[in-house]
C-alpha cells in the first residue's frame, strides 16, 4: 500500500492580477458594528470586501479548519502573509497566474520533513513513499478555454518536473496531482465560466471546476471542500442554553454547528439512524448530524465514580465553522474551563440515547464516541438469551471443544513446508481453521453423524491434513459399525422438532445420515490420497448387494399392504356401523309415526280401519325388546346390537344373562344349603 495520499500536500495559489481589486458587492453594514447608535450622527455608507480579500479570507478558513482537526503531517504553503493587496495599475502579464501554478508544481516536487523520515525508515523500500498532492488555484478567469489553458500549463509542467526529479535526490516525481480550479466573479454578474466534475486529464493529473460568487458563498464552497478533501463531517449540537447579552436574567437556546472527522459517525451509519441528518446552516449541499445538549458536568465529578466512566470507542478534534460567532465562542470558553458535555439523540419518543460527549484535554477540545450498545466492560450475553426465548438447540458443548482444538500458541520453533519455504504459523493456523469448518453443522436439530457416538473417531481424524494408516483403519471401522447398526435396525438421534407425527421412518433416518456422513468426507478428500480411500471404503458400503435391497423393497411393500389392509378394514367397520346406526334411527322414526296413527283410529270409533295399512315394522325383524316393551330408545337398540354381536363371538356368562341390573349372585347353592335367600339391597334372611 502506498504511503502518503493527495491530502498530504495541498498547495494554494491566489490570482494577484488587477481584476481581483474590484468589489464583490456583497455589502457590510457598518451599523452593524456600533452597539449604540447616538442620534444625530449620519450612518456611514455599506463596505464591501474585494475578490482578493474573499478569496485569501475563504482560503485561511479552509487552513484554520485543517489544521485544528489535523495539527500534525499536514503542510499548506504561508506565502499569502508576504503578499500584498493586487495593484489595479499592474501589468496582468507580470502577475499572471500561470506563474503561481508553476511554483505550485515546484512545490510538490520538493520532499517534506516526513516523507524523507519514512523513506530513510524503508531504505530498499524507499519507493513505496509515495508523492501525491493537491493544487487549489482560485482566479476570475475568462471563459471555458481559458480554464483549459490553465489545465494544459499544469500538466506540461508536472511532465517537465519529474524529468528533472527522476535525477535528483531532493525532489520526488508527481504521482498524483488534483487541481481544484475555483472561478470566483462578483455577486450580481454572470458567471463565464461552467462546473465540470471531476476528470482524469492523465494517468497523473485530474482536475475540477467550480464557478462560485465572492463573498459568503465562495466561505461556503471552501467549507464544503475541505470535508470532502479530508474525510470530515459535521455535527449540529442543538439546545445550548446561554444567557442573554443584553437582558443577564433570561437566556435563550442557540445551535453551535462543529467539524470533525467523519468516523465520528459510523455508528449512525451503520445502524441507519439517517433521521439525524439536516441540511447544515452553510446550505441545503451539506449535511450535518444534529445532537442534543445535555446537563454538564465538571470533569472532576465525571471521572470520579466508575460508574460514572463512559465507555468510549473513539475521541476526534473539532472545529466551529463559525469561529467567531459567541455561541461557539462561548461554547469553546466553556469546554475549555474543565467542563465536559453529554449529547444525545434527538427522539420523539421512548428513552434518550446519550451517544456523544464533548471534553477538552490539554488544551484541545474531542469529540468522543460513547458506546450506546452493551459495553465490553461487562458480562458477556449467555447463549441462551437469543431472539424468541431460549435457544437449546446450538451445539454449545461442541463449540467449546472446537474452540480448544484450534486456540492459539506462540509458535517458536521455525518449521518448513515440504517444498522447502519456510511456514508462517499464522497461516498454518488459518489453514487448519477452515479444514475444521468446511462442514461444521451449528444446530443440534441439522445434524445426525454428530449427534452420533459410534460417528466421533471418523469425524474427529477425517478434518487432519494427513492420515496415517492406523486413522485409516478405525474410520473403515467406524463406517463398518455403521452398516451393522442399519443391518441391525437400530434406532438413530433424528431431531423431530418442527415436524408432525413420528418423524421419517428407519430407513429414511439411515438415508439422511449416510448423505451427512458422504457430504463430511468429500469435503476434505482433497487433503490426501488416504482421504480418498475413506471415501471410496464409505461409498462401497453404501451400494449394497441386490439381493439385500430387494429383500428390502419386499419388506417395505408387505409393511405397506399391512397397513393398507389394516386402514381398509378400519375404514369398512366405521362404515358399516355408520349404516347400522342410520338402519336403526329409520326403525325408531317409523315406529314413532305409526304409534302416533294407531292411536289417532282408536280415539275415532266412527273412522273404519284403513284397508291397505301394513305395518312398517315385520314382526319377525323387530328385535325382543321392542316386542315386549314397546317403542324404545336408540341407546337400547345399539346396546341390543352389539349384545348379539358379542354373542356370536363367545358364550355370554349364564349368571350375568340370568342378573337383574347386571348384578349377578355368587355360590347360592351355599346359600340354598345353609336356608339363607337373598333379598333387596343383598341383605340375607333365614327362612
Amino acid at each position: 500500500m502506498k504511503i502518503f495520499s493527495e491530502s498530504h500536500k495541498t498547495v494554494f495559489v491566489v490570482d494577484h492580477c488587477p481584476y481581483m481589486a474590484e468589489s464583490c458587492r456583497q455589502h457590510v453594514e457598518f451599523d452593524m458594528l456600533v452597539k449604540n447608535r447616538t442620534q444625530g450622527i449620519i450612518p456611514l455608507a455599506p463596505i464591501s470586501k474585494s475578490l482578493w480579500t474573499c478569496s485569501v479570507e475563504s482560503s485561511m478558513e479552509y487552513c484554520r479548519i485543517m489544521y485544528d482537526i489535523f495539527p500534525f503531517k499536514k503542510l499548506l504553503m504561508a506565502a499569502l502573509a508576504a503578499v500584498g493587496p493586487p495593484n489595479p495599475r499592474a501589468d496582468p502579464e507580470c502577475c499572471s497566474i500561470l506563474h503561481g501554478l508553476v511554483a505550485a508544481v515546484e512545490t510538490l516536487c520538493k520532499i517534506t520533513e516526513y516523507q524523507h523520515e519514512a523513506r530513510t525508515l524503508l531504505m530498499e523500500n524507499a519507493e513505496r513513499v509515495g508523492n501525491r498532492g493537491r493544487i487549489i488555484c482560485i482566479t476570475n478567469a475568462k471563459s471555458d478555454s481559458h480554464v483549459r489553458m490553465l489545465e494544459d500549463c499544469v500538466q506540461e509542467t508536472i511532465h517537465e518536473h519529474n524529468k528533472l526529479a527522476a535525477n535528483s535526490d531532493h525532489l520526488m516525481q508527481i504521482q498524483r496531482c488534483e487541481l481544484v480550479l475555483i472561478h470566483t466573479y462578483p455577486v450580481g454578474e454572470d458567471s463565464l465560466v461552467s462546473d465540470r466534475p471531476k476528470k482524469e486529464l492523465s494517468p497523473v493529473l485530474t482536475s475540477e471546476v467550480h464557478s462560485v460568487r465572492a463573498g459568503r458563498h465562495l466561505a461556503t464552497k471552501l467549507n464544503i471542500l475541505v470535508q470532502q478533501h479530508f474525510d470530515l463531517a459535521s455535527t449540529t449540537i442543538t439546545n445550548i442554553p446561554m444567557k442573554e447579552e443584553q437582558h443577564a436574567n433570561t437566556s435563550a437556546n442557540y445551535d453551535v454547528e462543529l467539524l470533525h472527522h467523519k468516523d465520528a459517525h459510523v455508528d449512525f451509519l451503520k445502524s441507519g439512524d439517517t433521521h439525524l441528518g439536516g441540511s447544515s446552516r452553510e446550505g441545503p449541499f451539506k449535511e450535518t448530524i444534529t445532537l442534543k445538549w445535555c446537563t454538564p458536568r465538571t470533569n472532576n465529578i465525571v471521572f470520579s465514580s466508575i460508574s460514572e466512566l463512559h465507555y468510549c470507542t473513539g475521541a476526534y478534534r473539532i472545529s466551529p465553522v463559525d469561529v467567531n460567532s459567541r455561541p461557539s465562542s462561548c461554547l469553546t470558553n466553556f469546554l475549555l474551563n474543565g467542563r465536559s458535555v453529554l449529547l444525545e439523540q434527538p427522539r420523539k419518543s421512548g428513552s434518550k440515547v446519550i451517544s456523544h460527549m464533548l471534553s477538552s484535554h490539554g488544551g484541545e477540545i474531542f469529540l468522543h464516541v460513547l458506546s450506546s450498545s452493551r459495553s465490553i466492560l461487562e458480562d458477556p450475553p449467555s447463549i441462551s438469551e437469543g431472539c424468541g426465548g431460549r435457544v437449546t438447540d446450538y451445539r454449545i458443548t461442541d463449540f467449546g471443544e472446537f474452540m480448544r482444538e484450534n486456540r492459539l500458541t506462540p509458535f517458536l520453533d521455525p518449521r518448513y513446508k515440504i517444498d522447502g519455504s519456510l511456514e508462517i504459523p499464522l497461516e498454518r493456523a488459518k489453514d487448519q481453521l477452515e479444514k475444521h469448518t468446511r462442514y461444521w453443522p451449528m444446530i443440534i436439530s441439522q445434524t445426525t453423524i454428530f449427534n452420533m457416538q459410534a460417528v466421533v473417531p471418523l469425524a474427529s481424524v477425517i478434518v487432519k491434513e494427513s492420515l496415517t494408516e492406523e486413522d485409516v483403519l478405525n474410520c473403515q471401522k467406524t463406517i463398518y459399525n455403521l452398516v451393522d447398526m442399519e443391518r441391525k435396525n437400530d434406532p438413530l438421534p433424528i431431531s423431530t422438532v418442527g415436524t408432525r407425527g413420528k418423524g421419517p421412518k428407519r430407513d429414511e433416518q439411515y438415508r439422511i445420515m449416510w448423505n451427512e456422513l458422504e457430504t463430511l468426507v468429500r469435503a476434505h478428500i482433497n487433503n490426501s490420497e488416504k482421504h480418498q480411500r475413506v471415501l471410496e471404503c464409505l461409498m462401497a458400503c453404501r451400494s449394497k448387494p441386490p439381493e439385500e435391497e430387494e429383500r428390502k423393497k419386499r419388506g417395505r411393500k408387505r409393511e405397506d399392504k399391512e397397513d393398507k389392509s389394516e386402514k381398509a378394514v378400519k375404514d369398512y367397520e366405521q362404515e358399516k356401523s355408520w349404516q347400522d346406526s342410520e338402519r336403526l334411527k329409520g326403525i325408531l322414526e317409523r315406529g314413532k309415526e305409526e304409534l302416533a296413527e294407531t292411536e289417532i283410529i282408536k280415539d275415532s270409533p266412527d273412522s273404519p280401519e284403513p284397508p291397505n295399512k301394513k305395518p312398517l315394522v315385520e314382526i319377525d325383524e323387530t328385535p325382543p325388546v321392542e316386542k315386549s316393551k314397546g317403542p324404545v330408545s336408540l341407546l337400547s337398540l345399539w346396546s341390543n346390537r352389539i349384545n348379539t354381536a358379542n354373542s356370536r363371538k363367545h358364550q355370554e356368562f349364564a349368571g350375568r344373562l340370568n342378573s337383574v341390573n347386571n348384578r349377578a349372585e355368587l355360590y347360592q347353592h351355599l346359600k340354598e344349603e345353609n336356608g339363607m335367600e337373598t333379598t333387596e339391597n343383598g341383605k340375607a334372611s333365614r327362612q
